[in-house]
């Protein structure tokens, strides 16, 4: 914690509003504590390159003419060995037993060419294409190589913890007390010793488990690290966090557990059944008053106006979600004061808004602190921050931690970016919340746009625990629902108060955000709008997107060869998923090499 500087504004202190009065504010607080009912939701490392002249670059190709199927430019920063073995790779990827018993495999070479020939086996094959080398000082050159073809670098440090199934059951933990929900979600939000193992049925992306605070501080370290990094390596960077590193993940559930409540209670008090977290909805002050004698709130007119007007912040004579939601999720002691019964139970005293414990509340303390350190950090040396998207049983939380972090550093530039994910239901109402709270608050809103990493693994969850598939029930629908995200981000960044990376593989999405960019005349040396690919995959999108003058940037892995093996792993099977796209991919590759070979250009050179 030495190198942790002081949250300006720790979790404790967010008890009392900004501009408001304390008295008043514990006085309504507390009146609402004496309803007889209760209520409940409102709510890696990445381096971007320097900002590169593109005046010398060939002119910017928008609208529907830009092709990803000229394998001669996509594939000029590659070897002749390097195209062989990407398809050699590839072509291992389409076994099944090979993918499927990709680790057992991995140890067994281990076991038989010894240390010193496995590390030289990988780095002449999946290593060498998916992983850049094994430290800052290695991956130069192949920083060097992609900058060369106008492609930016996404570094991370890519060590990952090898824990056994049963090592990640002891890590679980339970919930601190049985709170009472009524919505179908409530289940949602506990740990379930059959789901603790997060990697199972998830392939890109990386599993945190918590082994105690101190650990976690030696997380914080390693991201400084990629953070500095990324500061090295470009004028203008990005690093990537997952929440789940810097803390207990059950406090992350216990969290959003809470932010559910809180917004269950709120679409009790507007008497209505459709999900009050979307922006055109609210509840005028009559219909609140009835709302509070509904639920039983035990409060005098005088009392009931008071609070109502300290939400309703601009006045307008109703309460809508943007203003519920700042009014309370920045504040989660609140629950603390919300020890009411739960709605239609008079016997009942469990809380349907959870309380933290002394405990949890320490440990929530420090995660958001380690966040804001990250974000002290990233800010002083000039570094933006990704937070990654996780589980939705997290999901609030994170959301919640990424959005205050936005308030304090996002003022004049996208410094803090939230993910979010597209293959759920409600992430368009998501993100048009956020970006009107962040218009609302005066800050730049900015985003990182994915399909999504936990597809298997949430409907297998929803479907066994028995809450409602939180995915989209077609790919169809995760793409309609993508172009939809991408869309409002894309007008909120012409008005000049957003930036996004629009992180996918998907060529369709990619011209649909290019076409929308034209519209819009979004420029790409605006540096507003980024894309961003694996290292070693799609590089006919990637080098071509470069090649026309765009923001495009490779997530570029590192790290000692035995420590990537968990993501070589990932690789493998994520290859094998998707498999259109690598079977186009492999289709350039060879006709790369058969036109070098017709053309007498085997040994082309791209350092030269």
């Amino acid at each position: 914690m030495a190198r942790h500087v002081k949250c300006c504004r720790s979790w404790r202190s967010k008890l009392l509003l900004s501009g408001r009065s304390s008295n008043d504010t514990r006085s309504l607080l507390f009146s609402l504590r004496r309803s007889s009912h209760s209520f409940a939701e409102v709510t890696r490392t990445a381096t971007i390159s320097p900002d590169r002249d593109h005046t010398s670059a060939s002119p910017v190709n928008t609208g529907g003419g830009l092709s990803f199927n000229d394998g001669k430019n996509a594939f000029r920063s590659k070897t002749t060995w390097e195209i062989i073995r990407a398809l050699a790779i590839f072509r291992l990827c389409t076994f099944d037993i090979l993918v499927n018993r990709n680790k057992e495999l991995l140890q067994l070479g281990q076991k038989i060419l010894g240390k010193h020939l496995f590390r030289k086996l990988m780095k002449a094959s999946f290593y060498g294409h998916f992983v850049a080398g094994e430290d800052q000082e290695a991956i130069k050159p192949a920083i060097a190589n992609l900058e060369k073809f106008g492609v930016g670098a996404i570094l991370d440090y890519s060590v990952e913890e090898d824990l056994s199934e049963s090592e990640t059951k002891s890590h679980i933990g339970q919930s601190a007390e049985d709170s009472v929900d009524p919505s179908d979600e409530h289940e949602k939000y506990k740990p379930h010793e059959e789901f603790a193992d997060r990697r199972k049925g998830v392939y890109s992306a990386r599993t945190y488990f918590y082994e105690g605070e101190e650990e976690c501080e030696k997380r914080v370290n390693t991201f400084f690290k990629c953070i500095d990094a990324a500061a090295n390596a470009s004028q203008d960077g990005f690093a990537a966090i997952k929440v789940t590193a810097l803390g207990r993940p059950q406090i992350l559930m216990r969290i959003s557990e809470i932010l559910n409540q809180t917004q269950y209670f709120f679409d009790h008090l507007a008497s209505d059944s459709v999900l009050m977290d979307k922006i055109g909805n609210s509840v005028a002050r009559d219909k609140f008053f009835e709302g509070l004698k509904r639920l039983g709130v035990e409060m005098s007119p005088e009392e009931a106006n008071r609070i109502f007007d300290l939400i309703d912040t601009n006045k307008s004579g109703d309460i809508d979600a943007i203003e519920w939601h700042e009014f309370l999720t920045p504040q989660l002691k609140l629950s603390q004061l919300f020890k009411a019964k739960p709605l239609g139970d008079e016997k009942s005293g469990r809380a349907i808004i959870s309380v933290l414990t002394n405990e949890e509340l320490v440990q929530m303390e420090n995660m958001a602190n380690r966040l804001t350190t990250l974000a002290e950090h990233a800010s002083k040396i000039g570094v933006r921050l990704m937070v990654d998207a996780e589980q939705t049983y997290f999901q609030p939380a994170i959301r919640h931690l990424t959005l205050d972090l936005m308030r304090k550093f996002n003022k004049e530039t996208p410094l803090v970016m939230n993910t979010y994910q597209c293959y759920l239901k409600d992430t368009y109402t998501k993100i048009q919340t956020d970006i009107e709270l962040a218009r609302r608050e005066g800050y730049m809103f900015g985003a990182k746009l994915v399909r999504g990493a936990y597809m298997e693994q949430e409907r297998l969850r929803a479907s066994t625990i028995g809450y409602p598939e939180p995915i989209h029930p077609s790919y169809k629908a995760t793409s309609k629902c993508f172009d939809e995200v991408l869309n409002a981000v894309l007008e909120e960044t012409k008005r000049g108060n957003a930036n996004v990376i629009v992180a996918t593989h998907n060529e369709n999405s990619i011209k649909v955000a290019i076409n929308r960019m034209h519209e819009l005349g979004i420029s790409p040396q605006e540096r507003k709008v980024f894309f961003g690919q694996l290292f070693g995959m799609s590089d006919a999108i990637s080098f071509t997107l470069g090649n026309e003058g765009y923001a495009v940037y490779k997530y570029v892995p590192f790290g000692p060869v035995e420590d990537v093996l968990p993501y070589l792993s990932r690789r493998a099977v994520e290859n094998k998923g998707l498999l259109k796209g690598v079977l186009k991919e492999r289709g350039l590759l060879w006709g790369e090499l058969k036109r070098r070979f017709r053309e007498g250009e085997l040994r082309y050179n791209p350092a030269l």
